[in-house]
C-alpha cells in the first residue's frame, strides 16, 4: 500500500498515517485551492500559508487550510512588501507553481510569450511567461533552505528550453544549486498520467548530496475509481453523437483534451478546461471520479468552485506529498 493513498479524507487528519509530523516550515506561492499545500501537510510539514491572486480561489484555500499568513495579491506586490513576518525568512521550503498556460503543449506557447493578457486568476492583465522569473525574485527575497518550482513539461521542450536555461541560471544567481526532474504522477500513486517538471534548489551554503527522485509505483487504472452507472448531467445530442463515434482513448468532439478514458490504464491529464468522458457510459466523468483521479480528499470543501476546474489547476496532493517526503528525508532531516 502507498504511504500516501489517493483515496483519503481530511477528517483522517494530517500527516498521513505512518508519517511523522517533523514540522518543517513551508510557504506557498500561486497556492490555488491548496493541492500542493495538502501534499506538504500529508508529508508532515507545517504549512504556514501562501500567496494567491484570485479572491474566489483564495477563499477555498482559506476555508480548508486556515493559514497563518495569506496574501491575496499579485506575486509582484508580495515581492515588494517590507512587512512580512520574520518566520517567512526562516523557511525550510518555499513552493511555487506559476501559471503554466504559456508553456503548455496544449496552449498558445510562443504566441503568448512577451504579451500581457487578462486571465481568470484575479482578472488582471499580466504577462504569464515571466511569472517564473518573478517567483525567482521571491526565492531571492526569502532565501529558504529549499526552493521548488513546478510547471508543465512544455517548459523544457522546444523553444521553451531557453526559458528553462535562464531559470537554472537565475536559481544559481539567487544562491541555489538546482536540479530538474520530469516526473509522472502515475508512478507516484496518483490514478492520472500527469507529467510535470520540477526545479528543486538547495541553498548553496547547505551541504548535502544531490536529491534522488525515482518513483516506480504501479499505474492505477481508471477502473479503480470508476463510479459505474450513476446519476449525471445529460449530454447534448451533439455530444452524444461525438461520444458514440469515439473509441476509448479518442477525442470526443473537436478538442484534443476531451477524451474517452480507457478503463485499464490511468486517466490522462485532467485540465481546468478539458472534459473527460466515461468509456462505457454516455456521460462526462462525475465529481467523485474527478476528485480521486486528482488525489484530492473526498471531503474537500470546494465552496462554489467547480471541482473539475480546481483539480485540473492543481498539483495532485499525493504527487506533492511524495516529493516533499523525499526532500525531508534526503535534505532537511539530514541537515537539521
Amino acid at each position: 500500500m502507498s504511504l500516501f493513498p489517493y483515496d483519503w479524507r481530511i477528517a483522517d487528519g494530517y500527516p498521513a498515517k505512518g508519517v511523522g509530523h517533523h514540522g518543517a516550515k513551508v510557504f506557498g506561492t500561486f497556492v490555488c485551492g491548496g493541492g500542493s499545500t495538502m501534499g506538504y501537510k500529508l508529508a508532515g510539514y507545517d504549512h504556514r500559508g501562501g500567496v494567491e491572486i484570485d479572491p474566489k480561489i483564495a477563499a477555498v484555500y482559506k476555508a480548508n487550510h486556515t493559514p497563518a499568513h495569506l496574501y491575496v495579491e499579485d506575486i509582484r506586490a508580495f515581492n515588494a512588501r517590507a512587512d512580512l513576518p520574520e518566520e517567512l525568512y526562516n523557511l525550510d521550503l518555499l513552493d511555487g507553481s506559476p501559471p503554466c498556460s504559456s508553456f503548455s503543449m496544449a496552449g498558445s506557447r510562443e504566441k503568448d510569450w512577451g504579451k500581457s493578457k487578462v486571465f481568470s486568476e484575479g482578472q488582471q492583465k499580466q504577462r504569464l511567461d515571466d511569472l517564473v522569473f518573478e517567483y525567482i525574485k521571491t526565492i531571492e527575497k526569502l532565501q529558504p533552505k529549499v526552493a521548488l518550482l513546478e510547471n508543465v513539461k512544455g517548459l523544457i521542450m522546444g523553444n521553451a528550453k531557453s526559458y528553462a536555461k535562464k531559470l537554472k541560471v537565475r536559481f544559481e544567481e539567487a544562491g541555489y544549486r538546482v536540479q530538474v526532474f520530469l516526473l509522472n504522477a502515475a508512478s507516484m500513486g496518483v490514478p492520472q498520467r500527469r507529467e510535470r517538471v520540477f526545479f528543486i534548489g538547495l541553498r548553496k551554503n547547505i551541504k548535502a548530496p544531490p536529491l534522488k527522485l525515482a518513483f516506480k509505483g504501479e499505474s492505477i487504472p481508471f477502473s479503480s475509481v470508476d463510479a459505474g452507472e450513476v446519476a449525471h448531467r445529460p449530454l447534448s445530442e451533439l455530444a452524444r453523437r461525438y461520444w458514440r463515434a469515439a473509441k476509448p482513448g479518442d477525442s470526443v468532439g473537436k478538442f484534443a483534451e476531451k477524451k474517452k478514458v480507457v478503463g485499464d490504464v490511468a486517466c490522462g491529464t485532467l485540465t481546468a478546461q478539458g472534459v473527460k468522458y466515461h468509456h462505457k457510459h454516455c456521460r462526462e466523468l462525475v465529481r467523485d471520479e474527478i476528485i480521486e483521479i486528482g488525489s484530492y480528499p473526498t471531503d474537500y470543501g470546494f465552496l462554489d468552485v467547480k471541482p473539475s476546474w480546481l483539480v485540473g489547476m492543481s498539483v495532485p496532493p499525493v504527487m506533492a506529498a511524495q516529493i516533499a517526503h523525499q526532500i525531508n528525508i534526503q535534505w532537511l532531516r539530514a541537515t537539521a
